[in-house]
């Protein structure tokens, strides 16, 4: 089978999915059980993408200026610091460790 067969099974796929979500009742959603579980499953899901990008390259471990980054940014957020600094203190931790040629 080809991609492009693959890419729209994919699509398929999605919006069959986006369409059974209409199909959930209104009081299913307002439990607070729901709640808590959307809300936990964000946070994995952005958890796992943040971790699955910072420290893979293919098919691969890679330990390079996006680690360096990733702690800088962690450090910035643990001192509360606004998203606005957080961003900017992991952008200019990779570019020194680029420029100090690591990663």
């Amino acid at each position: 089978m080809s991609l492009w067969f693959w890419i729209v099974v994919a699509c398929v796929v999605s919006y069959a999915t986006k369409l059974v979500g209409y199909l959930v009742p209104a009081k299913w959603m307002k439990n607070e059980r729901m709640s808590r579980v959307a809300a936990t499953l964000t946070i994995g899901l952005l958890a796992s993408l943040t971790v699955v990008n910072a420290f893979s390259s293919g098919q691969q471990l890679a330990f390079d200026a996006r680690f360096g980054a990733l702690l800088a940014a962690a450090v910035a957020l643990v001192l509360r610091a606004p998203f606005l600094v957080v961003v900017i203190a992991g952008a200019a931790a990779a570019a020194l460790l680029r420029l100090a040629g690591w990663g």
